[in-house]
């Protein structure tokens, strides 16, 4: 989902999306190389992001991922179960509070 969502601002290649994360985080998250690729792959694989090599800022080449028309759609749906289960929680953290003798 974080990547799909970084990638709603544009293409990036694996180390801008990396840094769009962790910047966003506050430093919170770090997505290391070892995981962000084959994230990246699956969801290419899924028909949501796409690739093309092009040069990147320092004149290096390098692969850049987009989101494509099924990833948006994608992300919707994944944001809507993001706000599900971030309300279910909620829902439960406060429902400990309300049972706890006084």
């Amino acid at each position: 989902m974080l990547i799909l969502q970084t990638l709603r601002w544009g293409s990036q290649h694996g180390y801008g999306i990396s840094q769009a994360i962790r910047s966003g985080s506050d430093e919170l998250l770090q997505v290391e190389t070892g995981s962000l690729y084959p994230a990246v792959h699956r969801l290419e694989r899924k028909g949501w992001v796409k690739s093309e090599w092009k040069r990147s800022e320092n004149k290096q080449r390098a692969k850049y991922y987009s989101l494509t028309a099924s990833g948006k759609k994608q992300l919707l749906v994944e944001e809507t179960r993001w706000k599900k289960l971030t309300s279910v929680v909620a829902n439960l953290m406060n429902l400990s509070k309300r049972e706890e003798p006084a």
